[in-house]
């Protein structure tokens, strides 16, 4: 990735352009100290001017009022506020009108902004102050007042927040007044711009240390750069959160959120004074120390897929080279190129006005429909259909180029959703919530309804990710979240009843992504990289999950020991908490915080195992764990055998692994008299036991349900249902008369005690009454037995 930069031979302006901004993606607003607004037409490449303003009249900053309110598309911007030099900043229309000024500040006004609703503006001034304003420029409170002047201040996402320079620091100060103000230093200079992302919720921060810096909303550093030759004198986010521009003296730098540069231009610009996105993301502009104002469009970005490799070559073009046989093919487009997804055999390309969905089969007919608004910020991919956000909505699109759904639900501000925020299944949508990042809002991909009653997933800690598995039928769907405190979760996301288990299957975890072929999970854990071939495993039985793991510590392997001893003091190339891009087939694709990229493989058989399992091939399946000879295979073989009731390939799959006691308990599931017995048992073996007493009761075997609890020392539970069904109480006194003798105590519970007073303790009746209970459920089961052959033959 790259900018192509453009400057005019002569600037426009005849003095240094303090501050520039966008209307629509294809007209730009700059402002000079020769008093001048001039409007910029990219697509006639004219240029015009708005106003000429007073002599006296020095421009600072400008900013537009936004297009969007509330996720709602509105028309275009009308309106837009303009700090000066005289303490005053003005509302001013399209037309160059001054509709409103308005006495701010002592001294120079040297921001102003409007939150990303609308509905305030701040300004921040030389004289050290921040005052809170209405729409209409009323104002309604001086938020700071400090020593020296404030250079910079932003809106936090959520527009309660606000954050602002303070020399060598810098300060998140909530609205509210009581509420706790965040302050740290932050640069070894005075700090001359901030910018905070409302997507990523990441904080940039630029000064005369000639540094720029990465932040999270916390103020933990995550990024800085090198000392360069000039103070930093611009930085601006790009509306996705994906990357950034970085302006000083002669420089424009392009950078990955995660603050390494992708692009550095060297324009004869002087210093960059302002920097301005378009709404789009495609292109940056700048305001320059010379005059000129600097126009840069990003290209060069790439996209890959099996044996596709993409390229944005120009705003319009795009390249695509097939790297089995080397095959290239251009693909044009009648308007420049906003974003684009390759996966699961479609490239999915939007442009300002259309999208444009491609087979990889077929380069040559791309299906082609409009969409309503031209700013799409997020393209997700699954096997049937295509998810795209935009300011207004989600909309899930099927490669036939067909609408399927829109969800919506209350409060959606769609402009803000990032891809760790959303994950898209073939029948499940899965978003978190921005009000209240604990809770995650599930909907159906075809209808765009909330899934079951409408209740949401709800965690115990703000989510910081999530991801939906691919495979598989709905009812089998799983999602996997990652925590703030790096804790990584899995549960069901369709059910019936009872909420499912939310299960940690993970700890310290950088990253995750699911395999496109099978519901393998890969993530950066610590300082290696894991695969949880089967991490459903945990619902089945929680003690063979750590079994079923593969992991790589990235350092090479060495047969010598002193080679290995020095391999081992170097850091593992997963020490750097990589982000994983995608896990397509065996290949996972991950990406350094110095930029590079890494590629590793994981072995395919969990793979072929997968697909063994589902289409009921156990004779397969255990040949091939045979043939790799590989613990974690036959961990993987054992729960998925448990899971769809396959007694005796789970039972070789867990000898294969010496779980004897497992398999001592397998065989005594495969004696039980009745299908109802042996149902409940597999489900005790998974730990569900409230689901085993509830087959046993459903079935009518209430002695079986009674000894459940009995042998799991649940006495209450036991004697409970003994009274309720007016059998058994004494079999459950006489166990529980046991117990006690065996620890040699005594008993203190008032309801045993009693009962225990009217209820004869005899061993030969009981026994004779279990006797004939089972007696009971071997003829059921014999009799069902019968039927069901006899309705065979018939």
């Amino acid at each position: 990735m790259r900018l192509k930069t453009s400057l005019l031979k002569e600037p426009k302006h005849k003095e240094l352009v303090s501050c520039v901004g966008w209307t629509t993606a294809d007209e730009l607003y700059s402002c000079s100290e020769d008093h001048q607004i001039l409007r910029w037409n990219l697509l006639t490449s004219e240029t015009s001017l708005v106003v000429k303003l007073p002599e006296d009249f020095y421009p600072i900053d400008l900013h537009w009022f936004p297009k969007t309110v509330g996720g709602k598309k509105q028309t275009p911007a009308e309106i837009f506020v303009l700090t000066s030099t005289d303490g005053k900043f003005h509302l001013v229309s399209k037309t160059g009108r001054i509709e409103k000024s308005v006495e701010a500040h002592k001294g120079a006004v040297l921001a102003g902004r409007w939150n990303h609703d609308g509905t305030a503006l701040i300004t921040a001034g030389e004289d050290g102050q921040i005052k809170n304003w209405s729409k209409s420029g009323m104002l309604r409170s001086t938020l700071a007042t400090q020593g020296s002047p404030v250079y910079s201040v932003v809106w936090g996402p959520d527009s309660e927040r606000i954050l602002y320079t303070s020399g060598r620091h810098l300060v998140i100060k909530p609205l509210q007044p009581s509420a706790k103000v965040i302050q740290w230093k932050a640069h070894d200079g005075v700090i001359l711009k901030v910018d905070w992302n409302s997507v990523n919720d990441l904080i940039l921060s630029g000064g005369e240390d000639c540094k720029y810096k990465v932040w999270d909303s916390f103020g933990r550093l995550l990024y800085f750069s090198l000392a360069y030759d000039y103070p930093v004198t611009s930085l601006s986010w790009a509306p996705d959160g994906e990357v950034f521009a970085v302006g000083s003296f002669n420089t424009l730098r392009l950078c990955d959120k995660t603050g390494w540069s992708y692009a550095l231009e060297k324009p004869n610009t002087g210093s960059v004074f302002s920097l301005a996105w378009s709404a789009d993301g495609t292109q940056v502009a700048g305001a320059c120390g010379n005059g000129h104002v600097i126009f840069a469009n990003v290209v060069e970005q790439h996209w890959e897929w099996n044996n596709f490799m993409i390229t944005l070559t120009k705003r319009k073009t795009m390249q695509v080279r097939n790297v089995m046989n080397d095959a290239v093919d251009v693909l044009e487009f009648r308007d420049r190129v906003i974003k684009a997804s390759l996966a699961f055999g479609h490239l999915v390309v939007a442009t300002s006005l259309q999208c444009y969905i491609y087979n990889t089969r077929n380069w040559n007919t791309p299906l082609i429909f409009d969409l309503k608004e031209g700013t799409v910020s997020l393209i997700l991919q699954a096997e049937r259909h295509a998810l795209l956000v935009d300011g207004a909505g989600l909309y899930i699109f099927s490669y036939e180029g067909r609408l399927i759904s829109s969800p919506k639900f209350p409060g959606m501000r769609a402009d803000m959703l990032n891809a760790q925020c959303v994950s898209l299944s073939n029948d499940t949508i899965a978003i978190r919530d921005k009000s209240d990042e604990k809770v995650i809002l599930l909907f159906d991909a075809l209808t765009g309804k909330p899934l079951g009653d409408g209740k949401s997933l709800t965690h115990k800690l703000e989510v910081v990710e999530i991801a939906l598995d691919q495979c598989g039928p709905s009812t089998e769907r799983k999602i996997a979240l990652i925590d703030k405190n790096r804790d990584l979760y899995l549960t069901s996301v369709r059910y019936l009843g009872r909420e499912p288990k939310i299960c940690k299957i993970g700890s310290m975890i950088h990253s995750m992504a699911w395999n496109n072929a099978a519901n393998i999970l890969c993530g950066v854990q610590d300082n290696q990289f894991t695969v949880w071939y089967y991490p459903s495993a945990v619902f089945i039985d929680k003690e063979l999950l750590p079994k079923t793991l593969y992991t790589k510590d990235g350092r090479a392997h060495c047969y010598s020991f002193v080679l290995t001893c020095l391999l081992l003091s170097l850091p593992s190339e997963f020490s750097h908490a990589p982000h994983i891009l995608s896990y397509v087939d065996t290949k996972v694709r991950l990406r350094q915080r110095d930029g590079s990229l890494l590629y590793t493989s994981v072995p395919p058989y969990a793979v072929l195992l997968h697909e063994n399992s589902s289409s009921a091939r156990w004779e397969d399946a255990l040949r091939l764990c045979r043939f790799a000879k590989e613990q974690s295979l036959w961990a993987c073989l054992a729960a998925m055998a448990i899971a769809n009731r396959e007694l005796t390939t789970a039972e070789m799959a867990y000898a294969a692994i010496r779980e004897l006691p497992r398999v001592h308990y397998i065989n005594f599931i495969k004696q039980q008299p009745s299908k109802e017995s042996s149902l409940a048992h597999l489900l005790l073996f998974s730990g569900q036991v409230q689901e085993a007493e509830a087959t046993l009761l459903q079935a009518g075997l209430i002695y079986q349900a009674i000894q459940v609890n009995i042998d799991l020392f649940n006495w209450e539970r036991a004697l409970e249902l003994a009274v309720k069904h007016k059998t058994h109480v004494d079999t459950v006194l006489a166990y529980r008369e046991k117990f006690l003798l065996t620890f040699g105590r005594k008993e203190t519970n008032k309801r045993f005690l009693q009962y225990a007073k009217g209820v004869e303790v005899d061993w030969e009746k009981i026994q004779a009454k279990i006797e004939m209970e089972l007696s009971k459920e071997r003829a059921k089961a014999a009799n069902a037995s019968v039927r069901s052959s006899l309705v065979q033959r018939r």
